[in-house]
């Protein structure tokens, strides 16, 4: 598998699994245009991963949920990198309440970024990468495959996207474009906020369960060394003939019902 010289954008670059696919990449010697909304922190991970090298990382700012500010990220980053082959989508947002209480508020803020994000990116993806190939990653979640009680507005969110990355897939492929959607769990920020909404016995019987649920290793995974691996193989010519896939990067985990 040959890796470097690829032209490389990755939304949610300031933290989690953004953060690590900027560094895999950039350390693999691809070219990257980090983005987000998090300015400081994510022109502070892209300047930490040119540093380190081969490849280079720049910062763009970049609201996913406003088409303008997409179109004009990725302007940017075309005429950056002098092309694109690779949109990474990791960036999206998680909230939690009962659904009968869910706000206009909060439903918004999920649809804006894990919804509409999804959309402008992949579309302003395909228009650079249409005719010349090109590969996009979306991300899903395990809470749009089982009940999610707690988030009942993010799991719809993710089923959303997991439903257009198959439509896309299959409307895109005759274009060269692949289009597949990862359902990690990793140990992130995200993950981190959550833990810290339970109480220590809500967390005492969440880290059981998890133990009991994932073979490999009873916890979730670092995103830097068993997710970017998988991330860079899908954006490589090994995974040429992957498309319209829902790809579990879980260690083996077998949600309970």
């Amino acid at each position: 598998m040959t890796l470097g010289g690829r032209r490389v954008v990755v939304t949610g670059a300031a933290r989690g699994i953004g953060e690590a696919a900027v560094d895999a990449f950039v350390e693999a010697g691809d070219d990257v245009v980090a983005m987000d909304v998090r300015d400081e922190a994510g022109a502070a991970v892209a300047a930490r991963a040119t540093e380190r090298g081969p490849g280079t990382a720049r910062y763009v700012h970049v609201d996913v949920g406003s088409r303008a500010s997409v179109e004009g990220a990725f302007a940017v980053a075309v005429e950056h990198l002098g092309g694109l082959d690779a949109l990474v989508h990791a960036a999206g947002v998680e909230l939690f309440a009962a659904p009968e209480e869910i706000g206009e508020h909060e439903l918004d803020v999920i649809l804006d970024v894990n919804v509409r994000g999804t959309v402008f990116t992949n579309q302003a993806a395909f228009r650079c990468m249409a005719g010349r190939g090109g590969v996009i990653l979306n991300f899903g979640s395990d809470a749009a495959l089982i009940p999610y009680p707690d988030a009942a507005h993010y799991s719809a969110s993710k089923g959303a996207v997991a439903s257009w990355t198959r439509s896309v897939a299959a409307a895109w492929g005759g274009r060269g474009v692949r289009v597949n959607t990862i359902v990690p769990a990793m140990w992130t920020p995200m993950y981190d906020a959550h833990r810290a909404l339970m109480t220590p016995d809500e967390l005492r019987a969440h880290d059981q369960a998890m133990a009991a649920t994932i073979p490999l290793g009873g916890r979730l995974g670092d995103p830097r060394h068993d997710l970017a691996p998988v991330l860079e193989f899908l954006i490589g010519d090994g995974a040429r003939f992957i498309t319209g896939q829902l790809i579990s990067v879980n260690g083996g985990a077998v949600p309970t019902r």
